[in-house]
């Protein structure tokens, strides 16, 4: 499943049966999966996090749980050979025993499992089933207690601004020798899905663009949630007073109408991508700030596979790193300039406890904290 899917037949702003996970059912079985989906999702949302109280989840958690879930229910197909929604222990157990041996990180490891325990709570839920399932094996990431361990740094946010400028791009069109020409050529043709005959000086402009400038700068300067990247829409650019402003119907928490500082660097790389978006037919139809090569809002896994590609570029090697990083680094070093208060506002936290958790001065700046009170 791709996080960004933009299919309409959507519950709780999740997709009920993702594009992939259609193509590998057959009209009976799409119709069976879908309405089981649309039950799960719809007690995530709205009772999930804590019945008694009739307490839901996030709309971001509600998402990332339902794409994991869907991953999960594909590989029991795969295991079972066969379509069934009647996941059992056995299931999990033996995808717990997969994931140990893969290279996934321990933040998704985690975050699976924690998403395949609630589904087990959603069974005896819907269908008055007692099955607690206490998996023999545990990926247990205690990051979300602390400032998280998935963290950019100062200077590895400012190799990230630098990579996005350097990331893809090409010499000019005029400074290369016709056989030069001919390579970049080739390159461009293959980056770009197109044959190399119809590779013109406007695929060269192209790959010089600032869309992937402004869509880092941005998400390193507010602290964007994948799901807010993906939602981003021209109306919230105010660049004339360098914000973002989001309505609340449009933000990930529903709470409250935002406004997010952005910096003078930003507003710079935005107006570029402004004036290139306009010249660009996919975008002719729709008011979305980003698209993906194949005219889909990004989500998480488009980011992250953008993160990687910048990650290599920039030289910083790191295995734990997602795009929410870019959100936790951000909320950790304005809460340490400019207060809990100016993090909260800046990193739309509905609670000060959300954001108490990026609070985490080092020794060092309290000794100096100590020293200067005397």
């Amino acid at each position: 499943m791709t996080p960004g899917d933009t299919s309409t037949d959507k519950h709780h702003g999740v997709p009920l049966v993702p594009d992939e996970t259609a193509r590998r059912l057959n009209p009976r079985q799409l119709e069976d999966y879908r309405t089981h989906r649309k039950q799960l999702i719809d007690w995530t949302a709205t009772i999930g996090k804590n019945p008694e109280k009739a307490e839901g989840y996030a709309d971001e958690t509600v998402y990332q749980r339902a794409y994991r879930l869907d991953r999960f229910y594909q590989y029991v197909w795969d295991e079972e050979d066969r379509y069934t929604t009647q996941i059992t222990i056995d299931h999990a157990d033996a995808y717990m025993r997969e994931l140990a041996t893969e290279d996934y990180s321990l933040s998704y490891k985690s975050a699976m499992q924690k998403a395949i325990k609630m589904l087990f709570r959603w069974q005896n839920f819907q269908f008055g089933k007692e099955h607690d399932w206490e998996p023999a094996i545990t990926f247990y990431d205690d990051s979300g207690s602390h400032t998280p361990r998935d963290f950019l740094t100062e200077t590895e946010r400012a190799k990230l601004r630098e990579a996005s400028l350097e990331h893809g791009s090409v010499p000019h069109y005029a400074t290369v020798t016709p056989e030069e020409r001919e390579k970049w050529k080739r390159y461009l043709a293959q980056r770009f899905g197109k044959p190399m005959n119809e590779v013109g000086k406007a695929d060269w402009k192209q790959a010089n663009s600032f869309k992937i400038p402004s869509l880092v700068n941005t998400s390193l300067d507010a602290g964007l949630r994948p799901i807010e990247v993906g939602r981003a829409k021209t109306s919230w650019l105010d660049l004339e007073n360098g914000v973002l402003r989001i309505p609340k119907d449009e933000s990930s928490k529903n709470k409250a109408n935002w406004i997010v500082s952005l910096g003078d660097q930003t507003v710079g790389y935005l107006q570029k991508w402004l004036e290139e978006r306009a010249r660009r037919d996919r975008y002719d139809d729709s008011d979305a700030v980003w698209l993906t090569q194949k005219d889909n809002p990004y989500g998480s896994e488009s980011l992250n596979r953008v993160l990687r590609k910048l990650l290599d570029t920039a030289g910083i090697e790191r295995d734990n790193i997602t795009w929410y990083s870019i959100r936790h680094s951000t909320a950790t070093y304005m809460a340490r300039e400019e207060g809990l208060a100016a993090a909260q506002a800046q990193l739309r936290h509905k609670s000060t406890e959300t954001t108490m958790r990026y609070d985490q001065a080092p020794v060092e700046d309290r000794q100096d904290a100590i020293n200067r009170i005397g």
